[in-house]
């Protein structure tokens, strides 16, 4: 037993008691499979259960070591640097080590699993085969294909055998998944035999076989391979035409794995790099210089809307091409719009692997198996393209890197931009944070030395910024209107119509109205499981909370007072379009939100018309703020710019002005001057102010100023506690516990406060309180306290009771519980 190897073996059981490695021993006959990254089956207690292969310790007592199962995939999906990455997330991020290697394989390898053997193309039996050989070759024949387990029992057969065939071509192994096959198959018809044997056994068939002499004679003048269905319904032949044909071995049928391609149909338009300006220049060098050194740096390249930021990225990945290494590009979710994916796409075509949450499970599993097999070197994708398991990242960049949907709210609570980092030390890769507003933390981090800054301050051709009028709501109520637009937003509106241009219309709202309230008593109407008001949604007339997805139909009178005086209070996004209708007849108008986009394909259906000119006015939520760039708009409006800036976060101004900035950028992009109405009751708050007249500067220096007198990020680090429990009570006594037992326990400069309700105090039936811990240690982890926070965790002793604990969250509400 000595020369047997041992594997260390974290397994898929996400419990505090199973949260580490444990070993296994390395059969010979999987010896050759087992590597780090590996996907296992062990033995462990009375069940069989799946793990990863985390290492292989040196030296082990293998007397009561079990062995492992079997090997669930050809290729480790994981490489060894993700292993090494899962390890250190699970640290940070106080998530057991399991749920970090999940994160990163696609969902569709976690579901039943088995492998399915078939004959190789091209499969000749003649001359070579033998004993075990033999048993397996006739048994395929016979039945098709064979599952690995139904091989193995064959008598001689091992999984060496298995292996050796698969790498000399006879055999191809297939993962399947479920009921569904993870790879698609097409069948394809060739001829086997020259023109003239085909021309003779043509000659030779019965009268009556008129289709195999169709047939043959097809073959005889087209050499060329054909799809069997392409075949079938050009000759209106039946398949069994072809069996007899292939029978005689005359024909040749094979099937060939092929990719279920999201872009099928799709031609892109090669393009070309362009001449970057002196401004561009200098920061493609400032990316390339450490690149070409293979030297790890952050740079972080704050760019105005329209100064060129994606050909830098473009021109840095063709150089990390040109080294042999690969590249990585996040956008927003809501960014990886059609036009981004084009603008790759028409660069990089085939070698681009594109990953989002619109593509099925299948179209995903196949983008990923590219990068893992090395048939693409781009990856671009959302939040956990992070995780594309390249062998020898080049580049890494982060697009709109202030976007809060690069931080996960459930676990593994990671930040991809904390996560790309961490990858890009280990490559010796280079990091671009691309936008036109930095998060205040990554603007702070630049300009005290911690990453490389690199501005474009500048659009393309010296483009102009638009002109931005901010319109004050309350004047506009004092003088007598009560529309949802201003008059010179109308009058922008119309005078944009009238030119045969295009507008932009912002609100980051979904729905007809916010609330529901009763004129009478005051209450608005909440929903009965969450401490929320429920949102009319006036397309199905009915009221639903956008937490737990309560629904209900809108009251004919009021729940608690039973008054029939019943009102819609606040704009969404249904309303603004109604109100569109209403004042402005005949106005083409696509409004897009979650509501309108829920199916596949439609976001980009929407967008391609209104790129087509098929509408007026884009009337949206968030999804329209950023990435779009379309020649024909010149007007863009705000209908409230309030809605996110008196919310009780720390970030609310920073958010603001975000949002503002970039909504601002789609007017005026191209030929045309743009113009940018925004509408709000806080004309005078900075984030507005200073937003409308493009100050970033100011408005970072302002916001960094509030920040360090009130001890925020990033002038201290945060952990945010969320308890939940269905016992008001119960919840209160945990809350208080949890707080005595941490006080003493603080990290240094640490300061402790709460419990108090969350800011939404209850959802789905489950009350919810926070405390947040704040603390100095900027740069390295408080390695004790993170210890001291598993050991609270691992102290809860009621079932009912769930704790997320949340790491430098990107909202003071921890995301999810538990």
């Amino acid at each position: 037993m000595s020369g047997e190897r041992v594997a260390s073996v974290v397994v898929d059981v996400a419990a505090e008691a199973t949260d580490k490695p444990f070993d296994y021993l390395v059969p010979p006959e999987l010896e050759e499979e087992v590597a780090i990254g590996s996907r296992v089956k062990v033995p462990f207690g009375p069940r069989k259960l799946v793990g990863y292969v985390v290492g292989f310790p040196a030296e082990r007592d293998l007397r009561h070591l079990k062995p492992i199962l079997d090997v669930m995939d050809l290729t480790p999906p994981l490489t060894p640097e993700l292993v090494k990455l899962a390890r250190w997330m699970a640290r940070v991020y106080l998530c057991p080590w399991i749920t970090a290697l999940q994160a990163m394989v696609p969902a569709v390898l976690k579901g039943k699993y088995r492998r399915v053997l078939r004959l190789g193309p091209g499969f000749v039996s003649e001359g070579f085969i033998a004993g075990a050989e033999e048993t397996l070759v006739r048994a395929l024949q016979k039945k098709g294909e064979l599952s690995l387990k139904e091989a193995l029992e064959l008598e001689g057969v091992s999984r060496s055998l298995v292996r050796r065939m698969a790498e000399k071509g006879h055999l191809v192994v297939e993962e399947r998944v479920g009921d569904r096959t993870t790879r698609k198959r097409q069948t394809w018809i060739s001829p086997a035999q020259p023109a003239a044997v085909l021309r003779e056994a043509a000659g030779k068939l019965p009268k009556n076989a008129l289709r195999q002499r169709e047939m043959l004679h097809f073959f005889i003048e087209h050499r060329e391979d054909i799809l069997q269905p392409a075949l079938l319904s050009r000759l209106g032949a039946t398949k069994s035409t072809v069996d007899r044909l292939v029978d005689k071995g005359l024909l040749h049928r094979e099937e060939r794995e092929t990719y279920r391609d999201p872009f099928a149909g799709r031609s892109f338009e090669k393009t070309e790099p362009l001449s970057l300006t002196p401004a561009q220049e200098s920061v493609f060098q400032k990316i390339v210089a450490p690149l070409r050194e293979g030297r790890h740096r952050t740079v972080l390249l704050h760019g105005v809307t329209g100064s060129g930021k994606t050909e830098i990225y473009l021109q840095a990945i063709t150089e990390t091409l040109n080294q042999g290494r690969q590249a990585i590009v996040l956008v927003p979710e809501i960014s990886l719009t059609p036009q981004m994916v084009k603008r790759f796409k028409g660069r990089f075509g085939g070698r681009v692997a594109v990953l989002h949450s619109g593509l099925s499970h299948g179209e995903r599993y196949d983008e990923w198996r590219k990068i893992r097999t090395g048939e693409v070197q781009v990856a671009i994708g959302a939040r956990s393209a992070v995780f594309a398991p390249f062998p020898d990242l080049g580049l890494l960049v982060i697009d709109e890197e202030h976007e809060n949907s690069y931080k996960q709210e459930e676990q593994p609570r990671y930040h991809a931009r904390e996560v790309a980092r961490r990858r890009c030390a280990e490559h010796g890769a280079v990091l671009v944070m691309g936008t036109a507003t930095p998060s205040v933390e990554s603007y702070y981090r630049a300009r005290v030395g911690g990453y490389d800054w690199a501005q474009l301050t500048e659009r393309v051709h010296n483009r102009p910024f638009p002109p931005v009028e901010v319109v004050d709501l309350r004047e506009e109520l004092r003088s007598g209107n009560r529309s949802i637009f201003s008059r010179s937003l109308k009058e922008q509106l119309q005078a944009c119509v009238d030119r045969g241009d295009q507008a932009v219309l912002f609100l980051n709202r979904r729905g007809f109205s916010t609330f529901v309230l009763c004129r009478e008593c005051g209450e608005s109407v909440e929903c009965p499981h969450c401490d929320i008001s429920l949102t009319y949604h006036r397309t199905n007339q009915t009221l639903r909370c956008h937490y737990c997805g309560y629904t209900r139909q809108v009251p004919r009178e009021c729940p608690s007072c039973g008054s029939s005086h019943i009102r819609y209070f606040g704009t969404g996004t249904q309303r603004v379009e109604e109100e569109l209708a209403r004042t402005m007849p005949g106005l083409r108008v696509i409004r897009m939100d979650v509501d309108t986009t829920r199916r596949k394909g439609a976001h980009e259906r929407l967008l391609t018309a209104f790129g087509k000119g098929k509408a007026d006015v884009l009337l949206g939520t968030q999804m329209i703020a950023k990435g779009l760039d379309f020649p024909g708009v010149t007007l863009v409006g705000v209908i409230a710019a309030d809605t996110m800036l008196h919310l009780p976060d720390f970030r609310a101004a920073e958010r603001t002005f975000q949002l503002l900035t970039q909504v601002s950028g789609r007017a005026g992009r191209h030929d045309k001057p743009g113009r940018v109405v925004i509408q709000t009751y806080s004309p005078e708050h900075y984030s507005i102010r200073m937003a409308a007249e493009q100050k970033a500067e100011s408005f970072y220096r302002e916001e960094c100023r509030l920040r360090k007198r009130l001890r925020y990020p990033p002038f201290c680090r945060l952990f945010t506690l969320l308890f939940s429990h269905p016992d008001r009570v119960k919840l209160m006594q945990a809350g208080s516990r949890a707080a005595r037992f941490l006080a003493p326990r603080l990290p240094e400069g640490g300061e402790l406060l709460g419990p108090v309700s969350a800011p939404i105090p209850r959802i789905k039936d489950r009350y919810r309180i926070q405390i947040i811990i704040k603390y100095n240690n900027l740069t390295d982890e408080p390695t004790g306290f993170v210890e001291t926070l598993r050991g609270l965790k691992a102290g809860l002793k009621d079932p009912e009771l769930r704790l997320g604990i949340d790491r430098d969250g990107v909202s003071l509400s921890a995301g999810g519980d538990g």
